[in-house]
C-alpha cells in the first residue's frame, strides 16, 4: 500500500492557504469599488453588498484550482454582475424597475464587453464618491453611518468593526442591516449631492471619518490607549475623498489634521502600552513622511482661499506642534488664536477647555482657570472626564494640590479607558502625596 507523503499536504494546505490569504488582500483592496459600482447599477446598497459577497464565494471556490486571475476587481465584477442579472430575471415578484435594470446590464455586458468591467482595477472614481455619501447620509445615525461606512468602504467585517468599537458583533449587524434598510426606505438616491446639499452632506461625511479616526487615535473605552488600524482606515478614506474631491478645502483640511496626528500615533504609546501625553513624546519618533504630507495638505487647503474651515484650523493648530521641534518651542500663543478663530467657526465648549490648556501655556494656569471654572458651569461638560483633568492640571500648577487631587479622582471616575483611568489615579495619588509633604 502506497502512503500519501504528508509532505505534500502540507504544501497542498500552505498554498491553499496563500490563496486565500491573497483572496482577502484583494477583496480589501477591491471591494469598495466593486460595491460602489454594482450599487449604481442596482440602486440598492443592500443588495449590491449581497452580490459582491456572491462574487468573493465564488473566488474562494475557483481561484485555489485556476489561479488568482490578472485582473482580480474586473473578475469579480464580471461575477457577480452575471449573478444580479440572473437573480433579476428569476425572482418571480421582480417589479418594473428591476427588469429596466436587468435589461441594462445585459445590454451593457453585450455592448461593452469587458471594459466597463477592466474599469474596476484603475484608480477609484466617482462611483467610491456616491458610495461614501450614501454611506454616511444624515437619515442614518452617528454610529449606523461609521458602522456602515467601514464595512463598505474600509472592507472591514462585523466582528472587526465590532472589536474597534468594543461593542458586541450582533449590535453592529443590526446596525448595518438597519442602515441599509433605512436607506432604501427612504429611497436615498445613489448620487452626489449638489448645491447646499453638498456642503450638508460633506459635513456628515467628513464627520464620520473624523469620528473613526479619533475612535483610532483616543479609545474611548477599552484597555488600548490607541487603535492604528482605525486611524488607518480613517486616513484611507480621507485620501481618497481628497482625491475625488482636490478643490474642497475641508477635505484637505481634515486629512491634513489626521496625518500630521496619525504621526504622532507611535510616541504616543510608552513600552509597557502606557499613555505618553504630547508634552513628554519622544518626538523622534514621530513620523516625518506623514508630518510632510499633513504640512502638504494644509497648505494646500490654504491655496484655495477663503476663510479656513474648522479641519483646516484644526490642522494649523496641529502643524504648530509639528513644527516645534521641542515641545518648549511650542507657539502656545499663537495656538491660544487659532483656537479663538475654531470657536467663532465652529463653537463648542470642548474647543474652550482647548483654549484654556493653551492660554495656560502660553500665560500661565492663573489666566486659564477662570476659563475652565466657567466652563464646569455647563450642563455639556458634566460627565466629560477632561474638564476635570484639565482642572486638576491647573491646580495643581497653582500649588492647591489637594484639590488638584480631587479633580483627578473625579475624572477617573468618568472616564472608560482603562489605561486612561491609570494615569489619572496615579496623577491623583501624586497630589495627595504632595500635600503629605508639606
Amino acid at each position: 500500500m502506497h502512503n500519501a507523503d504528508p509532505r505534500g499536504n502540507d504544501a497542498g494546505r500552505a498554498a491553499g492557504r496563500d490563496v486565500h490569504r491573497a483572496i482577502e488582500a484583494v477583496w480589501r483592496i477591491e471591494s469598495a469599488r466593486l460595491i460602489a459600482a454594482l450599487a449604481r447599477m442596482v440602486r440598492d446598497v443592500g443588495l449590491a453588498e449581497d452580490l459582491a459577497q456572491e462574487a468573493l464565494v465564488t473566488a474562494l471556490e475557483r481561484w485555489p484550482a485556476d489561479g488568482i486571475p490578472e485582473k482580480p476587481g474586473a473578475w469579480l465584477m464580471t461575477a457577480a454582475k452575471r449573478r444580479a442579472i440572473d437573480l433579476l430575471r428569476r425572482e418571480k415578484r421582480i417589479e418594473p424597475k428591476h427588469e429596466a435594470v436587468a435589461r441594462e446590464l445585459e445590454e451593457r455586458r453585450d455592448r461593452e464587453g469587458a471594459v466597463r468591467d477592466e474599469a474596476l482595477d484603475d484608480p477609484v472614481g466617482d462611483d467610491l464618491l456616491r458610495l461614501l455619501f450614501i454611506a454616511c447620509h444624515p437619515v442614518l445615525s452617528t454610529e449606523a453611518r461609521s458602522a456602515l461606512t467601514l464595512r463598505l468602504l474600509g472592507g472591514l467585517t462585523t466582528d472587526e468593526i465590532a472589536r474597534a468599537f468594543l461593542v458586541p458583533e450582533p449590535t453592529v449587524a443590526q446596525r448595518i442591516v438597519r442602515a441599509k434598510r433605512t436607506l432604501a426606505d427612504a429611497g436615498v438616491p445613489f448620487e452626489v449631492p449638489r448645491g447646499a446639499d453638498l456642503a450638508a452632506r460633506l459635513a456628515s461625511v467628513l464627520e464620520v471619518i473624523y469620528l473613526i479616526f479619533n475612535e483610532g487615535y483616543a479609545a474611548t473605552a477599552g484597555r488600548d490607549w490607541t487603535r492604528p488600524e482605525l486611524c488607518e482606515e480613517a486616513l484611507r478614506l480621507g485620501r481618497i475623498l481628497a482625491t475625488l474631491m482636490p478643490g474642497a478645502a475641508e477635505v484637505l483640511g481634515l486629512v491634513a489634521l489626521m496625518e500630521i496626528q496619525a504621526s504622532r500615533l507611535r510616541a504616543r504609546v510608552g513600552a509597557s502600552g502606557e499613555p505618553v501625553l504630547l508634552q513628554d513624546q519622544d518626538r523622534g519618533r514621530w513620523d516625518r513622511l506623514l508630518i510632510g504630507r499633513g504640512l502638504d495638505a494644509l497648505a494646500r487647503a490654504e491655496r484655495l482661499g477663503g476663510p479656513l474651515g474648522p479641519y483646516a484650523l484644526q490642522a494649523s493648530i496641529a502643524a504648530c506642534h509639528a513644527r516645534a521641534r521641542t515641545a518648549a518651542e511650542t507657539d502656545w500663543p499663537r495656538i491660544a488664536a487659532l483656537y479663538g478663530e475654531l470657536h467663532l467657526v465652529s463653537p463648542s465648549p470642548v474647543v474652550e477647555l482647548n483654549r484654556a490648556v493653551a492660554v495656560s501655556m502660553a500665560d500661565g494656569p492663573d489666566a486659564a482657570l477662570p476659563i475652565v471654572d466657567k466652563l464646569a458651569t455647563d450642563p455639556l461638560l458634566r460627565s466629560y472626564h477632561l474638564l476635570f483633568a484639565v482642572r486638576g492640571d491647573l491646580l495643581e500648577k497653582l500649588g492647591r494640590a489637594r484639590d488638584a487631587g480631587a479633580e483627578f479622582e473625579r475624572a477617573a471616575a468618568l472616564t472608560r479607558n482603562e489605561a486612561e483611568r491609570r494615569i489619572l489615579l496615579g496623577r491623583a495619588a501624586g497630589a495627595r502625596a504632595g500635600t503629605a509633604g508639606r
